[in-house]
């Protein structure tokens, strides 16, 4: 690694130094993708010519046509292998201090979450037999708050029906043509969830005589979040509630626990995120909104002394 390096260059060389091999698949490949959209956006920028003004330049050609979020996702990556050139002496200054993140206007979403009622009106939209489904998929992460792939990757196994828990410590790469096992997300991700008794019941008879270690969604067959997000769009319209996807389900999980009062540190461990600061930023509105409330019973408590 060098001064005359191209900023690509440099950037390939630090991802497969560091991180090929330390993260997963699924992560290494956004950081290559990283790597491909330096090499397009500015192909000839060397370390040796790279400034906050030039870095600036980059992150703005990016933002043309990347949302605000997007583009952020991108920075932090450009960032991380920056900071190890400033550290190695490469660069003496770090051109990526005080940068202005642009970007796109959001294109229209999925709302993030649905209200208490509307799920409720979803669920009651599943067709729950005998058969392992996807409606079965959809119910797990609503009542659970699994992330697609951790549901793909359970097995009969994972469930201790006699204590109500869900032991979650794999993954299923669903993005690979092999598909398979693959780690969690993070360690904080490898976990044990209650359930309640109604889901315990369902799945305690959905999943008799099944093998103990193979995952039943999955069944040999290739899996796409597509056609799993696709059934929940169908189940949404038919309940007349605003269409959600199965990332959204996690939300909804989450966001209907902190308005029923479960702490932060309880949400956050449930989720498998890595600390609490992820949950609170992630749901710093429904945050707020119940610091609020708790203000306004503050100030009844007070004013009754």
């Amino acid at each position: 690694m060098h001064k005359n390096q191209t900023l690509a260059g440099y950037f390939k060389e630090w991802m497969e130094t560091y991180k090929l091999g330390a993260v997963r698949d699924v992560t290494y490949h956004k950081y290559e993708l990283t790597h491909r959209q330096i090499r397009e956006l500015v192909p000839g920028l060397r370390m040796s010519g790279l400034t906050r003004t030039t870095y600036q330049h980059l992150l703005n050609e990016y933002a043309r046509n990347h949302e605000r979020q997007t583009v952020l996702d991108f920075h932090h990556h450009v960032k991380a292998a920056i900071t190890d050139a400033v550290d190695e002496g490469l660069l003496k200054s770090d051109p990526t201090r005080k940068v202005v993140i642009k970007g796109t206007v959001s294109r229209s979403h999925k709302p993030k979450f649905l209200s208490q009622a509307e799920l409720k009106d979803l669920l009651a939209e599943l067709e729950l037999d005998n058969k392992i489904s996807w409606d079965y998929l959809i119910l797990l992460i609503a009542k659970t708050g699994l992330r697609f792939a951790e549901a793909l990757a359970l097995t009969p196994a994972d469930f201790d029906f006699e204590n109500q828990t869900l032991s979650v410590n794999k993954t299923w790469n669903y993005k690979s043509e092999r598909g398979g096992f693959a780690p969690t997300k993070n360690r904080s991700s490898v976990r044990k969830i209650r359930m309640d008794w109604q889901i315990i019941m369902v799945f305690s008879q959905l999943l008799k005589g099944l093998p103990r270690n193979q995952p039943f969604f999955v069944q040999n067959k290739k899996v796409y979040n597509a056609t799993v997000n696709d059934r929940l769009e169908r189940l949404c319209e038919r309940a007349c509630i605003p269409t959600i996807s199965l990332h959204g389900l996690r939300h909804t999980h989450a966001s209907l626990l902190l308005y029923a009062g479960v702490s932060i540190a309880s949400v956050a461990k449930r989720l498998g995120h890595s600390n609490m600061t992820t949950t609170q930023s992630t749901y710093l509105h429904i945050i707020q909104e119940l610091e609020n409330k708790d203000t306004d019973k503050l100030m009844q408590f007070l004013s009754s002394l």
